[in-house]
C-alpha cells in the first residue's frame, strides 16, 4: 500500500479522497492554485504544494507542475478526482514515466473511451447496444447540417472529448444545427482544448442511467448497480439517485453485462462508468464510458457499502477486488442534490463571492454532505460553481426524499445565491415523487425559467406560526428590557397582524412553557422549540410534526424560508397595520434600457452595433463565466444607443454592456 499521495483536484472531490486517504493511514499533498491558497482541501491534507496562478490551465492542468510537486513530496501515487486531468492519457503516461502511481484505469482505457467516435465502435463489436448516429468528426458547421439531415432531427451534436454537459446542444432544423455547432464547439475548445464535434440519433423521451463499474489488475470486473440522472439542466445533472425507480431486474443485470463487457474489451482497471440512454420501453442505448470517479458516486457507496475511493486505491496498488458480484447488493435508496453557487431566478446565472454564512446539515445516518468549502471562504470565478453535494438515504425512496427536503431546509447559505430553492421544488415535484421523469422534465416544467411563482409555500400557516412565535419572543424581550430601564412591566399584546407576500394575517400569540400557542383562522398551533435570539435554524415542533425553518431578522423585518420558499415578514399591531396599508408602494429602479451584466466573466462577442434596431429574444451578447457560456437575448424590440464594451473585456455584475433609445 502507499505511504503518501498526492490529490490533483480541489473542491468537494479532493476533500472527499483525502477524508478516505487519511481513514487508510495514507499521508496526503494538496496542490493549489492562487485562488485556492486558503482553499478547504489545503487545510485538509497534510502536505500542500502551490502550483500556479488562479486559471487551471496556469495550475490544476499543468502535469509537469503536479509531477514536480509528486517529487518534491515523495508522494508515490496520484488521485487525479474528476475533472481537470483525470481522463488525459499524455498525464497517466507522465506519471508512469516518472515513477508514480496513476490511480485510475490504464492509458490504452482512457484514450479508448476519451474519444466518443472510438468508444462507440468498440463498444459495438464488444456487443453494446449503440446509438445510430455520423461514423466520423463534423468538419464544420454545413457539414454537420448535412449529416443532421442524413440521421434525421432531432439530433445531438457533441464534443469528442466533451463532459460535464460541456460542449452539447440539440438541434431541430438546420438553424438550430448551425448555431449549436459553433457554440458547442467553442465551448469544447474552452473546456477541452480539442473542438472536434460529433452527431447522433436524439432520443425522444430519454432517461440517463449509468451503471458503476470497478475492476482489478486480476481480472475481476464489477457492475456496482445502477445510478438514475435524468433530472439535468443544459445537460447538466442536477439531481441523482440509485437505484433507478424505472429499471427492473432483468435490465440492470443486461445493463451491467453490458457495461462489464465493455470494461473488459479495453482491459479497465480502478472505478469507471458506463452511461446510458434509456427509452420509454427500457431500450437502452451506449452513450460514452468516464474512466473516472463520477460526481455522483456517492449514492452508490450509500446503497452498496462500499468505499470507491478506498477501492480505486487498492487496486491502483495492485491489490484484488474484496468481493465478487454475488456480493453486491441494494440496501434502500439514497438521492443527491448538487448545491451550487448559482441564482435559479435569474436562469441559473453563477454567483461568486465570499460565504458570509455557511452551515450545512450535520452528517448523520440519513444524510451525508460532501463539501469543499467553508464559512468565511471564497466562491471564485475560476472553478465549477459547485459548493456541495448533499446526499441522503433511507430505506424506501420516499423517506430517502423526505430526509432531503429536511436537509434541504437546514441547509444556510449566504454571500452567494444558491440553488437550495430550486431543489427543494423539484423535491416536490409530483412528476420527480412519482418517478416519472426524463432528461427533459426541468426544460419542460419550467419552460420559461424558474422563478418565485413556481416555489408557494407548501403551508404557509407553518411559517406564519413560526413568524409569530419568533417575533413574540423579540417583544417580549424589549418589554423586559425596557422594564428594567424604567421599573415598570410593560404588558406585550397577544394579537398582532403579520404581513406576508403582500398580505396581512391577524393571528393571536400566547407563551406557553416550551413555547407558544399560536391562532390563526381559528385554528392553534402548537409551536415548541429550543430556539434562542441570533440563532439561524429555527428547529421544533409545530401541533407535534418537526419543523425546520431559516429564520433571519433584520431591523423590523423577518426573513423565513421553509421548503425552498422564502419571505421578507413584518409583525405590526392591529392599528400600525391599518396605518401600513395607507402606505404607498416603493417605486423599483427602471433599467429596461440597459443591458446589464448579470455576472462576473468575459464578453466573448457583442452581436449588435449602435443603431442597430434588435428584436425580442434576439441575440444581444455572449458572456463566458465558470467554464460556460451565457447568451444574452433582447426582451423586447429596441434601438441600439451605445455600447459600452469591446469583446474581451472582463465584466463585473452590474455593468452596462448597451444602452437603448
Amino acid at each position: 500500500m502507499f505511504d503518501k499521495i498526492l490529490v490533483a483536484n480541489r473542491g468537494e472531490i479532493a476533500c472527499r479522497v483525502l477524508t478516505t486517504a487519511r481513514k487508510m493511514g495514507i499521508a496526503t499533498v494538496a496542490v493549489y492554485s492562487d485562488a485556492d491558497r486558503d482553499a478547504l482541501h489545503v487545510q485538509m491534507a497534510d502536505e500542500a504544494v502551490h502550483i500556479g496562478a488562479s486559471p487551471s490551465t496556469e495550475s490544476y492542468l499543468v502535469q509537469e507542475r503536479i509531477i514536480e510537486a509528486c517529487r518534491s513530496t515523495g508522494a508515490q501515487a496520484v488521485h487525479p478526482g474528476y475533472g481537470f486531468l483525470s481522463e488525459n492519457a499524455a498525464f497517466c503516461e507522465a506519471l508512469a514515466d516518472a515513477g508514480i502511481v496513476f490511480i485510475g484505469p490504464n492509458t490504452r482505457a482512457i484514450e479508448a473511451m476519451g474519444d466518443k467516435i472510438t468508444s462507440k465502435k468498440l463498444a459495438a463489436e464488444a456487443g453494446v447496444n449503440t446509438i445510430p448516429g455520423f461514423e466520423g468528426v463534423l468538419r464544420d458547421a454545413d457539414h454537420a447540417v448535412e449529416v443532421a439531415n442524413q440521421i434525421g432531427y432531432p439530433v445531438m451534436l457533441k464534443a469528442s472529448a466533451g463532459g460535464g454537459g460541456k460542449g452539447m446542444r440539440i438541434a431541430r432544423d438546420d438553424e438550430e444545427c448551425r448555431d449549436g455547432f459553433e457554440r458547442a464547439s467553442n465551448e469544447a475548445r474552452s473546456s477541452f482544448g480539442d473542438d472536434r464535434m460529433l452527431a447522433e440519433k436524439f432520443i425522444e423521451e430519454p432517461r440517463h442511467i449509468e451503471i458503476q463499474v470497478m475492476a482489478d489488475t486480476h481480472g475481476n470486473v464489477l457492475y456496482l448497480n445502477e445510478r438514475e440522472c435524468s433530472l439535468q439542466r443544459r445537460h447538466q445533472k442536477v439531481v441523482e439517485e440509485a437505484p433507478s425507480p424505472f429499471l427492473d431486474e432483468a435490465t440492470r443485470k443486461q445493463m451491467g453485462e453490458q457495461a462489464t463487457a465493455l470494461a473488459r474489451a479495453v482491459d479497465y482497471q480502478s472505478a469507471g462508468t458506463v452511461e446510458f440512454i434509456v427509452d420509454a420501453q427500457r431500450n437502452f442505448y451506449f452513450l460514452e464510458m468516464n474512466t473516472r470517479l463520477q460526481v455522483e458516486h456517492p449514492v452508490t457507496e450509500l446503497t452498496t457499502g462500499l468505499d470507491l475511493v478506498e477501492l480505486m486505491i487498492q487496486v491502483a496498488a495492485g491489490e484484488a477486488l474484496p468481493l465478487a458480484q454475488k456480493d453486491v447488493c441494494i440496501k434502500g435508496w439514497a438521492i443527491e442534490s448538487r448545491v451550487y453557487a448559482e441564482d435559479p431566478f435569474r436562469n441559473f446565472l453563477p454567483s461568486t463571492g465570499r460565504l458570509v454564512y455557511y452551515r450545512p446539515p450535520h452528517n448523520s445516518g440519513n444524510i451525508r454532505v460532501d463539501t469543499g468549502v467553508y464559512e468565511g471562504g471564497e466562491v471564485s470565478v475560476f472553478y465549477d460553481p459547485m459548493m456541495a453535494k448533499l446526499i441522503t438515504r433511507g430505506d424506501t425512496r420516499e423517506e430517502a426524499i423526505a430526509h432531503m427536503r429536511e436537509a434541504l431546509d437546514r441547509f444556510i447559505i449566504d454571500g452567494v445565491s444558491n440553488n437550495i430553492g430550486f431543489l427543494s421544488a423539484l423535491m416536490a415535484h409530483p412528476r420527480f415523487v412519482s418517478g416519472d421523469m426524463t432528461t427533459h422534465m426541468i426544460a419542460e416544467e419550467y419552460p420559461e425559467g424558474f422563478s418565485s411563482a413556481d416555489l408557494p409555500h407548501e403551508d404557509p400557516a407553518v411559517v406564519i406560526a413560526v413568524a409569530a412565535a419568533i417575533g413574540r419572543r423579540y417583544r417580549d424581550r424589549a418589554a423586559l428590557i425596557d422594564g428594567q430601564m424604567e421599573g415598570l412591566r410593560r404588558e406585550v399584546p397577544g394579537d398582532w397582524v403579520i404581513l406576508m407576500d403582500g398580505e396581512y394575517h391577524e393571528v393571536n400569540v400566547v407563551p406557553v412553557e416550551g413555547g407558544h400557542d399560536v391562532t390563526y383562522h381559528g385554528k392553534l398551533y402548537a409551536v415548541r422549540s429550543d430556539w434562542s435570539f441570533g440563532q439561524r435554524l429555527f428547529s421544533g415542533t409545530i401541533n407535534g410534526e418537526q419543523v425546520y425553518v431559516q429564520a433571519e431578522r433584520m431591523n423590523q423585518v423577518y426573513r423565513l424560508s421553509r421548503r425552498g420558499s422564502r419571505s421578507d415578514i413584518q409583525i405590526f399591531t392591529p392599528r400600525a397595520a391599518e396605518l401600513h396599508r395607507l402606505m404607498p408602494a416603493s417605486q423599483e429602479e427602471d433599467t429596461s434600457q440597459q443591458l446589464i451584466s448579470p455576472m462576473p466573466g468575459l464578453l466573448v462577442s457583442i452581436a449588435v452595433s449602435e443603431g442597430h434596431e434588435v428584436k425580442a429574444g434576439e441575440e444581444l451578447a455572449v458572456l463566458e463565466a465558470m467554464k460556460m457560456e451565457n447568451t444574452l437575448r433582447a426582451e423586447r424590440n429596441a434601438v441600439v444607443a451605445k455600447v459600452h464594451f469591446e469583446p474581451g473585456a472582463s465584466l463585473e455584475v452590474g455593468d452596462i454592456i448597451l444602452e437603448f433609445e
